[in-house]
């Protein structure tokens, strides 16, 4: 407790310090910001200036950020599993437990809500360069609608929904895949990153050159690595209320 006291009071003074030092609402004067609401549109035909400045001005931090996450969630799942390495757990438990919700009015309603949020998070994600949202925000969504499964209390069919095979390739091929395409701008564009595709009309779906594709190599990342992480915490409480943990 010491420690952690000690830590909260130097990251109180940090941030304080931090936030003294910003300027007024509507006030930024900075030049890489003035720079970026003037370029990104006209300079790479997509309307959200946020998704061109993460993907295209500061792909490579993007690129970290998410092996970041890569990495978090390869560190969880390995911790959980050597920790039962002894136990073969199935993804579902046996057909005689009863189903997380009592309420087949809740189970109907949040199994309704699982076709829709499907759908947003694939609208979000392939629209990410023309209005607010992209990888990030539509991989968790995606999550979100198969974990709406189990929150439905269809956890006993939910097993056929979440192989953790085809989710450990989905996290696998997002990150690859934003890799390769950032590779792929070095040896065609002469330059990590750098776009190699048409840019296409403003507004239109099919613009912004790669940005679309690292849109969707980053939702297949977090869509996988989030639901990695959902099935391997469900699969330690399983046993914990077996008692074998």
């Amino acid at each position: 407790m010491v420690l952690f006291g000690a830590g909260v009071l130097g990251f109180a003074a940090v941030l304080v310090w931090g936030l003294g030092g910003l300027p007024d609402f509507g006030d930024f004067a900075g030049r890489y910001g003035q720079y970026l609401a003037h370029t990104t549109v006209p300079a790479r035909h997509a309307t959200s200036a946020v998704s061109v400045t993460t993907f295209d001005f500061r792909g490579v931090d993007t690129l970290v950020e998410e092996f970041i996450l890569f990495t978090a969630a390869v560190g969880v799942v390995a911790l959980l599993r050597v920790q039962r390495a002894s136990e073969e757990v199935p993804a579902e438990p046996e057909s005689t437990r009863r189903p997380t919700a009592r309420s087949g009015a809740l189970r109907s309603l949040i199994t309704a809500l699982v076709a829709p949020t499907l759908v947003l998070g694939v609208d979000i994600v392939l629209h990410g360069h023309l209005t607010p949202g992209g990888g990030f925000q539509g991989g968790v969504i995606l999550m979100s609608a198969l974990f709406l499964v189990y929150l439905g209390g269809t956890h006993l069919g939910l097993g056929p929904l979440r192989p953790l095979g085809a989710m450990e390739a989905a996290e696998g091929v997002g990150a690859a895949g934003f890799a390769l395409i950032g590779l792929a701008g070095l040896i065609i564009a002469g330059a990590y990153l750098q776009n190699f595709l048409p840019f296409g009309a403003p507004s239109h779906l099919v613009s912004g050159g790669a940005i679309p594709l690292l849109n969707i190599a980053v939702g297949l990342e977090v869509m996988g690595a989030l639901l990695i992480l959902a099935a391997e915490f469900l699969d330690q409480r399983l046993l914990m209320h077996r008692g074998k943990l």
